[in-house]
């Protein structure tokens, strides 16, 4: 077995416990809710807290992976936010357990930026995006097996003590990490010759969007359409997901009058569709990328396509009265949602020099996930002060979608780096002029 597939699979698990321990506070919420005696509103800012913390640190966490690589900072993340999951199950109060969720999230802020980075290091570019979706599809997975499992714990003990045996998943993990994953792949021993050879020949070969030769400086970026428009993709399919990660349990659980365990069952079964959606998506853009030649044009059709689809189905699903019809379309929702979520990643690695992409994916990643600031809390005060109606709440997330659809549509382009930057703005008046 090649040792890039080993770091492949160690980031599937990675991804898988990211979002176990994340969705397990969603899950475990009717009965956080009751505890606490929360309101529509406060529900929502508690499910928001996670992100003030997580949308910071995926910037710090990418500039960091530059500066120190991501071995470390990957060991340290999983560590510290294992910790901070055990402790969910310890709070006693409002405000302790807001200030846990947000140190929570600014632990597992780092994760994805430095996915981004290790992928970029260790797999040849026609790979990347398929790289990308299975490493990512833990995502969608954890969060389907969230609810059997976190839901199976509460029933036995009780959502206390879920959090705390949930901590102990991420030690193991780290003692595994360490054992296999250098910064480098040269430097790893059991890192194959072919392996290498690969790489730096995928590399020679790949159609050149930034250039590697030329040290630009960070702030470049900065205002790159490309790299502006693909973080208000980014922050679409978050929307979203956060809207579904930290909201559809409770909607099922209050608009629906499901009980735990009907809860459980269903709201897994989008992450399911998810996780197909995820690896399809890479794969999918890499085949467009192989038989067409235009790798910047097969990562944008798996957004535009993907955020429309998604769009369409989350509307739906907000409209209907059928439980079993909801549950269907929020699947191919999220199914659709994931088929996106791998190629702003994509677009980001084929695009930036690799000295400067764990900063540039973390900044956008910083623009994602502002979604999940706004996400939860909006939500939760459309349900307050709509007398409990959700409809409103799952046409907005698809108004959302859209847009960032429309924003990969018109704004993505290549960067040119013999020009100076080019903000947004001039991007479209330019779009205009044509």
């Amino acid at each position: 077995m090649k040792q890039r597939n080993k770091i492949i699979t160690l980031l599937f698990i990675a991804s898988i416990i990211n979002y176990l321990d994340r969705a397990a506070f969603s899950v475990a919420m009717p009965y956080i809710k009751d505890y606490l005696q929360l309101s529509p509103a406060e529900i929502g800012v508690m499910l928001s807290s996670f992100f003030f913390g997580y949308a910071l640190f995926n910037f710090v966490g990418g500039y960091l992976s530059d500066i120190y690589g991501p071995r470390k900072v990957m060991a340290i993340a999983m560590l510290t936010w294992s910790l901070f999951c055990g402790l969910t199950g310890v709070a006693f109060s409002y405000i302790i357990l807001f200030i846990i969720r947000v140190i929570f999230g600014m632990s597992e802020g780092p994760v994805s930026t430095n996915i981004n980075k290790v992928i970029t290091h260790w797999i040849p570019i026609h790979q990347r995006a398929r790289a990308i979706g299975i490493a990512n599809a833990g995502n969608p997975l954890g969060g389907a097996i969230a609810g059997p499992i976190v839901g199976f714990l509460i029933i036995m003990w009780n959502w206390r003590v879920a959090f705390i045996i949930l901590m102990s998943l991420g030690f193991v993990w780290t003692f595994f990490w360490l054992k296999n994953f250098t910064d480098n792949p040269k430097d790893h021993p059991k890192t194959q010759p072919v392996e290498i050879e690969e790489f730096e020949t995928a590399l020679h070969n790949a159609p050149v969007n930034h250039d590697t030769q030329t040290r630009l400086p960070f702030r470049f970026y900065m205002t790159q359409p490309l790299v502006l428009a693909t973080g208000m993709a980014f922050f679409a399919i978050n929307y979203i997901l956060y809207f579904f990660l930290t909201w559809f349990p409770s909607y099922l659980s209050m608009a629906k009058g499901l009980n735990i365990a009907e809860m459980s069952i269903a709201s897994s079964i989008p992450w399911l569709l998810g996780s197909v959606g995820m690896v399809m998506g890479g794969a999918v853009s890499d085949y467009i990328y192989k038989k067409s030649g235009r790798l910047l044009f097969s990562r944008k059709l798996l957004i535009v396509v993907g955020l429309i689809a998604s769009s369409v189905c989350i509307c739906i699903a907000g409209i209907v009265d059928s439980v079993t019809f909801a549950v269907i379309m929020m699947s191919f929702g999220i199914f659709f949602m994931y088929l996106a979520a791998s190629s702003p990643w994509s677009i980001i690695s084929d695009s930036i020099s690799a000295d400067k992409v764990g900063g540039v994916g973390g900044f956008v990643h910083l623009l994602a996930n502002t979604s999940g600031m706004i996400a939860p809390i909006l939500t939760g005060f459309i349900v307050q002060y709509s007398g409990g109606s959700f409809i409103s709440a799952f046409v907005l997330a698809g108004i959302v979608g859209i847009f960032g659809a429309l924003s990969v549509a018109l704004f993505v382009k290549p960067i040119n780096s013999n020009k100076k930057a080019q903000p947004l703005t001039d991007s479209l008046t330019n779009l205009r002029k044509q």
